[in-house]
């Protein structure tokens, strides 16, 4: 018994499978962002040590951060321990800390890593800008979703902050959400190891 075409094009299997190839044309032809260009090399042992937290659009954990300080620790292996630490809600509130585990994404001149929070998941950290001394970096992201400003010290002339804002304008990013994480270290960068 023969069936007609129209029986045929008809079928459940033929239209799952009709459905299935019109989504993934559509799906090849949405426009995602661009990848965030970063730096072209960054030397890892001096990019080591702790830098804090200037101005982020924040992560849910860090929207209410106080005195953040992200440390970076390489190991033999490869991989960068890292420990991020602040004070939830004021400079006197209860001290939180996350250990990620970063790795660098080879090829990339040690600017991307994977920042593993939970296994297996990978976040993506782009260094896409260190200054000449390493005293001054942007951490951004292609999805332009989070950033962040850090220094290596707590606080930083308002030109350099401001050109840093313009920086992550000129990667893309509303900065509408950029958040100044409050700083203050009466004890000096001493401080911070506590």
């Amino acid at each position: 018994m023969k069936r007609s075409l129209r029986t045929f094009l008809a079928s459940p299997p033929v239209l799952i499978a009709a459905g299935a190839a019109v989504a993934l044309l559509i799906a090849g032809c949405a426009v995602s962002p661009p990848t965030i260009p970063p730096v072209k090399q960054v030397d890892l042992q001096r990019f080591m040590g702790d830098w804090y937290v200037i101005g982020n659009i924040p992560t849910r954990p860090e929207r209410n951060a106080f005195n953040a300080v992200e440390s970076y620790t390489l190991q033999p292996d490869g991989r960068i321990d890292t420990r991020f630490r602040y004070r939830e809600g004021a400079f006197d509130g209860p001290l939180k800390t996350m250990n990620p585990v970063g790795s660098v994404v080879p090829g990339t001149g040690n600017a991307v890593w994977g920042m593993q929070f939970i296994w297996p998941v990978k976040a993506e950290y782009v260094i896409v800008d260190v200054d000449r001394d390493y005293q001054l970096t942007i951490i951004g992201r292609s999805d332009r979703d989070y950033a962040w400003i850090m220094a290596r010290t707590p606080t930083i002339p308002e030109p350099v902050y401001e050109a840093a804002v313009s920086r992550l304008k000129t990667l893309g990013y509303s900065t509408d959400n950029l958040r100044r994480v409050p700083q203050r270290w009466p004890e000096g960068a001493a401080a911070a190891a506590k």
